[in-house]
């Protein structure tokens, strides 16, 4: 590999607007480790960087993160690593020197940031990365599916935390790519019964597939009171909220038992939220968030192996199509669930 290298990305510059950018790559600093990118998947979160809205990273953003490729180079202390490997990769940059990070709770690094928010976005040809955060990818994954590695580690990241216990009753609010990957890590976990709600029976139709075992459209059933007819009037165990809206907030804390405990996982354009206090005294209910992973990877990569995660894949462009891939992704009558970019 010659350095200086130029790399081709693709940047949201304004809302539901991209630009492509040549930036040089002049080289590699011992750790690091020169991936190109073969697929990058298109997250949730982008679409709320699309829209301009994401809280955590105003415009202009290269975005990506879901993404697996093949290493074209690496520093010169890299020893875990090397060229032509097929590769995943954890998206975390964490300071490593805090007490969190010090404790291995990355997770909770008060410097806590992610590649795309640092202009290494994967929607490009290129993306350096620290070598601790690169994983091998098994011959039971294509590039494809292996883009899909980082959302699948949200997931496990978010029901580890909710500590799933066998029998128990779920409600995953939201049947997108993380609430029907949080369903089947549910599963996998030991959960009895896993309910989902969407508004589209397409995407319930693709839950059942994966992992869940009842399928709610709430845009014709109330959601409460069919979690209360499914459980009998108790609540369920845990619930999953995966969408960011203040009325699917509530219904995570109003469908739960008296000591259930709610997952916040959507990513929130609107982040100030009313609910029913009470609820947290007289139920005493928990609510807690999730984001990202923590040593989450690894367990991911293994559960892929069973997974059928090509069927989340409806629609791939290559990268000079990125405005066309972003507004199907936007475009709720494209029945898109994972939308994948190919450099």
């Amino acid at each position: 590999m010659v350095f200086p290298l130029k790399n081709h990305i693709g940047e949201v510059y304004e809302p539901f607007k991209v630009r492509f950018l040549d930036r040089e790559i002049t080289g590699l600093e011992p750790d690091q480790v020169l991936v190109k990118v073969r697929a990058s998947a298109i997250c949730g979160s982008d679409l709320h960087i699309a829209r301009g809205l994401h809280p955590s990273a105003p415009l202009p953003v290269t975005i990506g993160h879901e993404f697996s490729g093949d290493v074209a180079a690496v520093g010169s202390a890299v020893t875990k690593v090397r060229v032509g490997q097929r590769v995943t990769v954890e998206p975390s940059i964490v300071c490593g020197k805090c007490d969190a990070c010090r404790h291995g709770e990355y997770s909770y690094c008060e410097h806590i940031s992610f590649t795309y928010r640092n202009g290494d976005g994967s929607m490009a040809g290129y993306v350096v990365v620290k070598e601790p955060y690169v994983y091998e990818l098994p011959d039971y994954l294509t590039y494809e599916t292996g883009a899909l590695i980082e959302p699948l580690a949200v997931a496990t990241h978010a029901v580890r935390r909710a500590d799933i216990r066998l029998g128990e009753t779920v409600l995953i609010i939201g049947a997108g790519a993380i609430g029907m990957m949080v369903a089947a890590m549910c599963r996998r976990a030991g959960a009895a019964e896993v309910i989902i709600a969407d508004f589209s029976d397409s995407r319930l139709e693709m839950a059942l597939q994966v992992g869940a075992t009842v399928a709610v459209n709430s845009g014709r059933i109330d959601l409460e009171q069919e979690a209360a007819r499914l459980t009998h009037g108790r609540g369920v165990d845990k619930s999953f909220e995966c969408v960011g809206r203040e009325s699917c907030f509530n219904q995570a804390i109003m469908t739960l038992k008296r000591d259930g405990t709610a997952s916040i996982i959507g990513i929130y354009e609107k982040p100030q939220v009313q609910f029913t206090a009470s609820r947290l005294v007289t139920h005493e209910i928990h609510i807690q968030g999730a984001q990202s992973y923590c040593w989450d990877f690894p367990i991911a990569i293994a559960a892929a192996r069973d997974l059928p995660l090509e069927k989340f894949v409806t629609h791939t462009f290559p990268l000079s199509q990125l405005q066309q891939a972003l507004d199907t992704a936007l475009d709720p009558k494209s029945g898109s669930i994972k939308v994948v970019v190919k450099p």
